[in-house]
């Protein structure tokens, strides 16, 4: 009998039946052979080249998906159920994530040290501090315009100013992307700064009313409809940044504290 527990037991030996027809390779199938080579098996691939030939197999062996993998003789199943059985993570698609918002922050961080060091021959200056938050800013529209709608709709199960006026929740993206394509020029001051001051104010008291008062448990909207981000510490660092930059432009362009040039901190 097979033991699943412990692949080392069986034959360094794989077949895999999956689906490579003249117009569609399954994307599964290919990651499948490619892990099972990489986990040291021989693989033997089966392709399945029409839909009739691929029906057939399902009804044969009384599944509803390919690729299916075979080990000495006993089924595996697909790609999730191979990488089970090699012991390696299944990450659930579903599951709610920092991810995307944390890779988001990197990588606008980096891009920000690339612009300040393209500029000043140093990647640590106050004007790649700006960046970062002005270049975070765009990105985060950007996720946000991809499908406004979708936005939108899950915008609305916690902002406060968006349930007292729809319009917002499609407004807000288109908001966010102008204040910070303005304060990446540092142009227009008088309009970037109230309107990243007024979305970020309402935005962070919305988080926070929803999340630390209320207590619900949301998913955040903060890069896009379609995302599976927690409602929370995330979400109000965001407005929180945003209020932050606001005041820091102000306060500079009323001369209160010395505007920023892109020297070396």
């Amino acid at each position: 009998m097979l033991d699943r527990t412990n692949p080392s037991s069986t034959a360094k030996k794989a077949v895999i039946y999956r689906m490579v027809m003249p117009d569609h390779t399954c994307p599964y199938g290919i990651k499948v052979k490619d892990l099972l080579q990489r986990s040291g098996y021989e693989v033997e691939d089966h392709h399945l080249t029409t839909r009739e030939e691929t029906d057939r197999f399902k009804e044969q062996h009384g599944v509803k998906t390919t690729p299916q993998v075979f080990i000495d003789g006993n089924r595996i199943g697909g790609h999730d159920d191979t990488r089970r059985f090699l012991g390696k993570r299944v990450v659930d698609p579903k599951a709610t994530t920092y991810r995307p918002v944390i890779v988001l922050f990197i990588m606008t961080a980096l891009t920000a040290m690339a612009a300040s060091y393209a500029v000043t021959d140093n990647p640590f200056t106050l004007r790649a501090a700006e960046w970062f938050i002005a270049f975070s800013m765009v990105v985060l529209s950007l996720l946000k315009l991809q499908n406004v709608e979708s936005f939108a709709t899950m915008f609305l199960n916690y902002d406060l100013l968006a349930k007292k006026w729809v319009p917002y929740s499609y407004i807000y993206p288109y908001a966010e992307g102008l204040a910070g394509v303005l304060m990446v020029a540092g142009a227009l001051t008088w309009l970037s700064v109230p309107v990243a001051l007024f979305i970020g104010t309402v935005g962070a008291a919305s988080v926070f009313k929803a999340v630390y008062i209320d207590k619900r448990e949301l998913k955040c909207a903060c890069v896009g409809g379609s995302s599976n981000v927690p409602l929370g510490f995330v979400s109000l660092t965001e407005n929180l940044m945003m209020i932050a930059m606001a005041v820091w432009m102000g306060l500079s362009a009323l001369g209160i504290i010395p505007a920023v040039a892109a020297h070396a901190m």
